[in-house]
């Protein structure tokens, strides 16, 4: 009778691991995100991996086929992830349509801040292609996600609701925390002026009240024109930036153009974490680090 129990029990743990729904997810940060609400039912697959931008990235055949086989695909949005914003709903992935982040409840969003200098900005809030896509940076989207990707999680899968809605209870208090440290950390070196590589950060800038004065490519990561690359460098040395910062992503190139002849020091964002190790861990780490080389270059 024992050896039946043990063997019953067995069988009921396969079946529960293979009831675990097929998620694909597109960036670390957001992969992080589902891979803490997943916690003991499955593991998300990470679409683009490795050094590439967010907005540049491509996808092989078999990604866009896994796609379309997933019971779920989560992205930020179409102003983000182009291509796949592209082919959500399209015959490519057989007419699925991918759970967008970015319109997901008490989402707060930002205009797209125009030119590299922002002497145009609203605090009005945006949706659409006039948003800031770039939301995960602020962990208080990063908990109106968490709440998104439950809701989800929970209508493919209803016999694991209990436990996504749990997780997202445990994630959201640790966001809270994480809010709470970040906030203490930046508060000495808020108020020095910083110029970044793309419009990426103003999500995690306005929440945390640092002092951004540019960027050196737009919120897409557009290639600067020269124009763009002299303004920003008349930018940099009017407003005596402490630090311009490079991406892992992209080449040095138009950085070290920007610094020339200033006291401007050089330090490195990644906003997507392309260098962590995906899982549960990598969205909490990513704004650690952030928040660290922000306040080593700003504060050395």
């Amino acid at each position: 009778m024992k050896k039946y129990l043990v063997t019953l029990l067995l069988s009921a743990s396969s079946i529960s691991a293979l009831a675990a729904p097929k998620v694909v997810v597109s960036i670390v940060p957001i992969h992080s995100l589902v891979a803490g609400v997943m916690e003991g039912v499955g593991v998300p697959e990470l679409l683009l991996k490795g050094v590439n931008s967010e907005h540049q990235g491509s996808y092989s055949p078999q990604q866009i086929s896994d796609m379309g086989h997933a019971d779920l695909v989560f992205i930020i949005g179409d102003n983000l992830e182009v291509k796949l914003g592209e082919i959500s709903g399209s015959e490519a992935v057989n007419g699925k349509e991918f759970v967008k982040l970015n319109l997901a409840p008490d989402i707060l969003t930002h205009r797209i801040r125009k030119g590299g200098n922002w002497e145009v900005d609203s605090d009005e809030p945006a949706a659409g292609n006039n948003a800031d896509p770039h939301v995960w940076l602020d962990p208080e989207n990063a908990k109106a996600m968490t709440k998104a990707i439950a809701a989800a999680l929970d209508q493919v899968d209803a016999p694991h609701a209990l436990t996504y809605d749990a997780n997202a209870l445990k994630q959201i208090a640790a966001l809270d925390q994480l809010e709470k440290d970040i906030a203490v950390a930046i508060t000495p070196v808020k108020d020095k002026p910083f110029i970044v590589f793309h419009d990426a950060y103003q999500y995690f800038e306005r929440r945390f009240g640092m002092h951004a004065v540019g960027s050196i490519s737009d919120y897409s990561a557009t290639p600067p024109s020269a124009q763009r690359l002299e303004e920003i460098h008349s930018k940099v040395k009017s407003t005596q930036a402490a630090c311009v910062f490079k991406e892992p992503q992209f080449s040095d190139a138009a950085v070290i153009a920007v610094t020339e002849g200033s006291a401007a020091k050089l330090g490195v964002l990644d906003p997507v974490g392309a260098k962590l190790t995906p899982g549960k861990d990598a969205y909490a780490q990513l704004l650690r680090d952030v928040t660290k080389n922000l306040t080593d270059c700003l504060g050395g």
